[in-house]
């Protein structure tokens, strides 16, 4: 997109976007998340397998994921604000309507609007960006990405509202906050300079076509196989871990759900450090670290006898926060090789992690039935981060061979 067409902005707005997006995001993530602690609850209720309950985890991640690609032409088409707004109050109906839910096929519906909140995230990275000049994009889009901390917001209190008032209160007021959301949202920002230019004529619009393009580069899925570890794996574990921790090492579900949550906060909140470490650094240095620390963790966390309590919570602390770097320094490269087409882009790399992030759970599910084995999930992350610093590694020695001057950036 060209820069010097778009209509001026005032002092406040860029931040304001910002900032209410990340908020936004937040909300949108705790209720995204929210079945990795009711979900708990309804798996002892219904009698579900552990392959069902990982299917019922990760149904919301699969609608999230998919959608994403489609919000994110949406936002570039009608605006993120409206687009945004809508995702939101859809996701809140389909949450309140859960708590209504009796059999396992009604909830399994109810998690596919569910995952509605979960494609905000490709919304919002559409819709941030075009406020800011390329440099600061890391950092930007890092803090927007903070928003993942909503799933430390369901792990914290989701545990005490289900225990005082059962998990229909949980969704129920979850379906509250996110309405509340949207409202706030809606009467506070703008719409980005980008939507406004193309608006008024200034910008031509983009055919379907020309936004797609950029997607028949092999660059963009190399992209959406490193997210899918670094986000997928931590949207997987986010949710896995409440389970994990109570059947591995017998915590009640409060306990299990404050020790994910505590996972669930620097995986997310240094996702701002990672866009300022890719912003400073480059790109490449953070992902060869993420990688690297990444596959130490989960081979250390795959020994089958397993591992302590506090060994495993210190590991995959670790692992949490060098995945929030990863995350960050993922979206680095999207507006920096695609600036006319983050919201395909982006909502092509957020799909594919989202997916992860739904595929995971199950496997880990269908893993521990196959094998009994609970240290098998950790074992198939290390195959995910090997098969991914491999190709990683290679790429960019061929890049360096054509073009010995390449960019940092390049990843």
């Amino acid at each position: 997109m060209s820069e010097t067409k778009q209509p001026p902005l005032s002092s406040r707005e860029p931040a304001v976007a910002l900032w209410m997006s990340t908020f936004a995001f937040t909300i949108c993530f705790a209720v995204w998340t929210i079945f990795a602690i009711i979900g708990i609850r309804i798996k002892e209720d219904l009698g579900l397998s552990e392959a069902q309950f990982g299917l019922l985890v990760g149904t919301p991640i699969l609608t999230g994921s998919l959608v994403r690609i489609v919000l994110g032409v949406w936002t570039t088409r009608y605006g993120g604000r409206l687009v945004y707004t809508l995702t939101m109050l859809a996701a809140a109906l389909a949450t309140l309507l859960l708590s209504h839910a009796t059999t396992y096929p009604q909830m399994l519906l109810a998690g596919l609007g569910i995952g509605l909140a979960g494609g905000s995230f490709a919304v919002g990275i559409a819709y941030v960006s075009p406020f800011f000049p390329p440099e600061k994009q890391g950092t930007v889009l890092g803090i927007f990405g903070a928003g993942n901390v909503g799933a430390a917001l369901t792990k914290f209190v989701a545990p005490f509202v289900l225990v005082a008032a059962g998990w229909q209160m949980v969704a129920q007021l979850w379906a509250a906050a996110l309405i509340m959301a949207a409202f706030v949202f809606w009467f506070t920002t703008t719409d980005d300079p980008a939507f406004r230019s193309r608006r008024d004529g200034k910008l031509p619009q983009r055919s379907l076509r020309q936004e797609f393009a950029p997607l028949k580069n092999a660059r963009v899925w190399r992209f959406s196989l490193y997210y899918f570890f670094a986000f997928g794996g931590f949207v997987a574990l986010s949710l896995w871990l409440p389970r994990y921790l109570v059947g591995v090492y017998g915590f009640d579900i409060a306990t299990a759900g404050m020790i994910a949550a505590a996972y669930s906060i620097p995986g997310s909140i240094f996702r701002a450090f990672g866009g300022m470490l890719s912003d400073r650094k480059g790109a490449r240095s953070v992902m060869y670290w993420m990688f690297g620390v990444s596959a130490v963790a989960t081979l250390i966390l795959s020994l089958p006898a397993g591992v302590s309590p506090a060994v495993f919570i210190v590991v995959v602390f670790v692992l949490g926060f060098v995945m929030s770097l990863g995350k960050a320094a993922v979206y680095k490269h999207i507006p920096v090789y695609y600036s006319d087409g983050v919201g395909a882009v982006g909502g092509v790399v957020g799909m594919v992690g989202g997916l992860g992030g739904f595929v995971l759970p199950i496997a880990f599910g269908l893993l521990k039935d196959a094998t009994g084995l609970w240290s098998s999930c950790f074992i198939l992350l290390f195959a995910v981060v090997a098969v991914s610093l491999i190709w990683m590694h290679l790429s960019i020695r061929q890049m360096e061979r054509s073009a010995p001057s390449v960019s940092a950036v390049t990843a």
